[in-house]
């Protein structure tokens, strides 16, 4: 097959720092860094303004409150529980006796986040204070109050903040009566209005977007603790893709949400939209990483509002300020900016792709949901997921997601998505798939036929996973006994898998891993549920390195703008030298900086025609720079090797890396180039090369992250480690420049957005610095060529 055509330009080499890039004419303005940046600053205001004692500024009604809620963001913000500053919150918090449903719920937060295992007692102590003050009897059972005393009816804040504490303490290993969770499902959905919106108390009041947030959070969590699962376990076995529960109260409220969506107002309360900005934006963070949905309506939630928060941040104290009520303490306004800032950008592990017929897509509506809080509590890290649908998707928004799960029991409905699909994995994307239910061969054949027509080449096709395949240790061991030994597919493209298909079920087992779903079944019956978390958490370390990156990382990189001042005006061509070592071993890479950089607006002009040539051919001088890599040994004709020796001393460039480090590369390309150049041997490019600096316009690189393989004891999982090194790489001068460069180091691999643990090469960050620098050193008076 011939390789795809490749191109490379100096914007599209800094866009590969910013993996699933979208970028868009309409949204210039918001960076990934601003985003970090904004955070950092608002934690650094907080933290200045705590008072010795470990307090902020709390209300004289609710003593605590307002400390509990600085600490918890703090915390959520990414602040460690060891620093000094926190252990003295935390230290405070304990020592209260708060009697006011927000104060004891934010104090249970905030310690469910710091130290929870060290608080668990009096998180317990909480929890069953909590459940024996909701309202049992009348017409508000299952809310709860201030509470201010008998008869005082319950409002949807208070009970919103209970049921978020609840299910904090739940998560970190309270108990919570099943009767509380009941009660509180059952009021939410009865109190919910007719266009699907909540307001703050049920009786004839209408509809805000605080509320309705509040609503539709409350509802996720206390449905998902007593609704019916799609999976159960007992004494005799595992029942999957039972019927769930059918209610429309999630839909309504993100109808609702969608029609009235805004990020610079509280909707719903004419005359009082700015009332409650900012505790409305902390539950709308709530309700998109609940729902796993990205937009609401057709609005990008956590764009819209980061944007907005930034820009409404004090630009000399770092500080938010609200109006009304308790948001013109910038105390409070601040730490609800940090929640939604710092939630609302949790990495996404993977998106649950919609498909047809009907809902066969969603057989165990909790199995995604399950599967990323055991990869939370295993890798430490918080994570999101999402639901997408493809129909509606471009190519960036399925790239939001490093891995897209396709499950079903029928032959999918996803004809027309082919080349959506290979442009998600051509740009280092991931497809899982499993067939679930009793017999799910009609979704494995329509699968199999779906990935034959986005692979139509021969030779990337289903295979079976192997023993020496990754997926089953590089995270934790699969028994060898394992059921899925044997029903595991892959497809190997280039230098990675990019597909694993699961002939055999795994969401069932995900959903029914939910909390309080495990007691009194079959020791056989455990095991095959660690199969699946296992091959589950697997599959995700395989697809992102065990690295998701923040949503932010999707926004327009900040470096983009200082690159136009120092880009070449001529036409950048490269092309991509044909060969027989491997030529496609990594079609992902610059393809995918080539698309990148055609979304922005660049300077640089970059042609858009494939350019997939032989070294012979007599259009090679047309070209600025060539570009090679491989795996394999190859050898050039005598008439490639006359051509290119042609090219190279009439001021072209060759650019080449050996995929994974292959010694066997390697060595053939210093023997062809020894050959195509007549004696003359590649040697280490010195350190003080102006190509491993800023002077041409790119990055100072004397300091690179590289990644090794580390030896693993037999039966162990896989790692690697990550050192800094000067870069390796290795060069021939003509007349004073350098006219071929050369990594023995993985850079392809990295720029394909796919870094694997027993890959040896440059990380994607430096990999992507590397690959700049050699463009800008290429226009440089030191190479001595301009553009065509």
């Amino acid at each position: 097959m011939r390789c795809r055509s490749l191109f490379i330009s100096a914007l599209a080499a800094v866009v590969a720092l910013a993996p699933m890039l979208r970028v868009s004419a309409q949204q210039p303005s918001l960076t990934a860094e601003q985003v970090r940046q904004s955070i950092t600053q608002g934690v650094d205001y907080l933290l200045n303004e705590q008072s010795g004692q470990g307090t902020w500024d709390d209300m004289v009604e609710y003593p605590g409150g307002v400390t509990a809620l600085c600490t918890l963001a703090l915390l959520t913000a990414g602040v460690e529980p060891s620093h000094p500053k926190i252990q003295k919150s935390l230290a405070y918090l304990r020592t209260l006796q708060p009697e006011k449903t927000y104060t004891v719920a934010l104090q249970t937060m905030a310690l469910c986040e710091g130290e929870p295992t060290k608080d668990l007692a009096l998180i317990q102590k909480n929890a069953l204070w909590l459940s024996r003050v909701q309202i049992t009897q009348g017409p508000r059972t299952g809310s709860w109050s201030y509470p201010l005393g008998p008869g005082v009816g319950g409002d949807n804040s208070n009970s919103q903040f209970a049921v978020l504490a609840l299910h904090e303490a739940e998560r970190v290993g309270a108990k919570v009566d099943p009767a509380v969770w009941k009660l509180a499902a059952t009021y939410w959905k009865e109190c919910q209005n007719p266009d699907g919106s909540w307001g703050y108390q049920p009786e004839n009041m209408p509809g805000s977007g605080s509320m309705t947030c509040a609503g539709v959070g409350a509802w996720i969590i206390c449905s998902g603790k007593v609704s019916a699962a799609a999976a159960q376990a007992d004494a005799n076995g595992i029942q999957c893709c039972l019927p769930p529960d059918q209610n429309d109260v999630l839909e309504r409220a993100l109808v609702w949400l969608g029609r009235n969506f805004s990020v610079r107002r509280n909707p719903g309360q004419p005359g009082a939209a700015s009332q409650w900005q900012f505790y409305y934006l902390y539950g709308l963070e709530r309700v998109g990483r609940l729902s796993a949905r990205r937009f609401i309506g057709d609005h990008d939630w956590y764009r819209a509002g980061a944007e907005y928060l930034i820009s409404r941040q004090d630009q000399f104290n770092h500080q938010w300020l609200g109006e009304g009520h308790s948001e013109d303490n910038p105390h409070v306004a601040t730490s609800l900016a940090l929640l939604f800032l710092s939630k609302g950008r949790r990495p996404v592990l993977m998106a649950k792709v919609k498909h047809g017929p009907g809902e066969d897509w969603n057989r165990h509506p909790s199995d995604v949901a399950n599967l990323t809080a055991y990869v939370e509590r295993e890798w430490n890290l918080n994570l999101t997921w999402q639901i997408l649908d493809p129909q509606a998707a471009t190519v960036e928004d399925l790239l939001q997601a490093p891995v897209l799960f396709v499950s079903g029991s029928q032959s999918p409905e996803l004809g027309g998505l082919e080349t959506k699909f290979r442009d998600y994995i051509d740009r280092g994307g991931f497809i899982f798939a499993e067939a679930c239910c009793t017999d799910g061969s009609g979704f494995k054949d329509g699968m199999k036929k779906f990935l034959d027509k986005i692979f139509p080449e021969g030779e990337y096709k289903l295979r079976q996973a192997g023993p020496e395949h990754p997926i089953w240790r590089i995270d934790r061991l699969v028994r060898p006994d394992s059921p899925y030994v044997g029903r595991l597919w892959t497809i190997e493209y280039g230098c990675r898998t990019c597909v694993v298909f699961s002939e055999v079920d795994l969401s069932c087992y995900w959903e029914v891993f939910g909390r309080g779903r495990l007691d009194n079944i079959p020791q056989q019956t455990m095991l095959r549920i660690e199969d699946a978390n296992t091959i589950g958490l697997n599959v995700m370390a395989y697809a992102t390195n065990r690295e998701p990156k923040g949503k932010e990382e999707s926004f327009l990189a900040s470096d983009l703008a200082d690159l136009d001042a120092n880009a070449d005006r001529g036409v950048i061509r490269i092309a991509k030298l044909l060969h027989g070592g491997g030529c496609n071993d990594a079609p992902g890479a610059l393809a995918n900086l080539l698309r990148s950089a055609s979304q922005g607006e660049l300077k640089l002009q970059i042609s858009q025609q494939p350019f997939e040539i032989s070294a012979s051919d007599p259009a090679l001088p047309r070209f600025h720079m060539a570009f090679m890599h491989g795996r394999h040994d190859f050898r050039f004709t005598p008439e490639e090797r006359k051509s290119l020796r042609t090219y190279l001393e009439n001021g072209g460039l060759l650019f080449a890396d050996s995929i994974c480090a292959s010694k066997e590369f390697t060595a053939a390309f210093r023997r062809e180039i020894e050959i195509v150049l007549e004696g003359a041997k590649l040697a280490r490019i010195p350190a003080d090369n102006p190509l491993f600096t800023d002077a041409a316009g790119g990055f100072n690189i004397q300091q690179v992250s590289r990644r090794e393989p580390a030896a693993a004891q037999a039966g162990q999982p896989i790692r690697s480690r990550v050192q800094k090194v000067q870069p390796e790489l290795d060069g021939i001068e003509l007349d004073g420049r350098l006219a071929v460069i050369f990594s023995p180091y993985d850079i392809s691999c990295a720029l394909e957005q796919h870094e694997a643990l027993q890959c040896r090469g440059y990380t994607r960050e430096d990999a992507a610095k590397i690959a700049l620098n050699v463009l800008m050193y290429s226009l440089s008076p030191e190479a001595g060529m301009k553009a065509p």
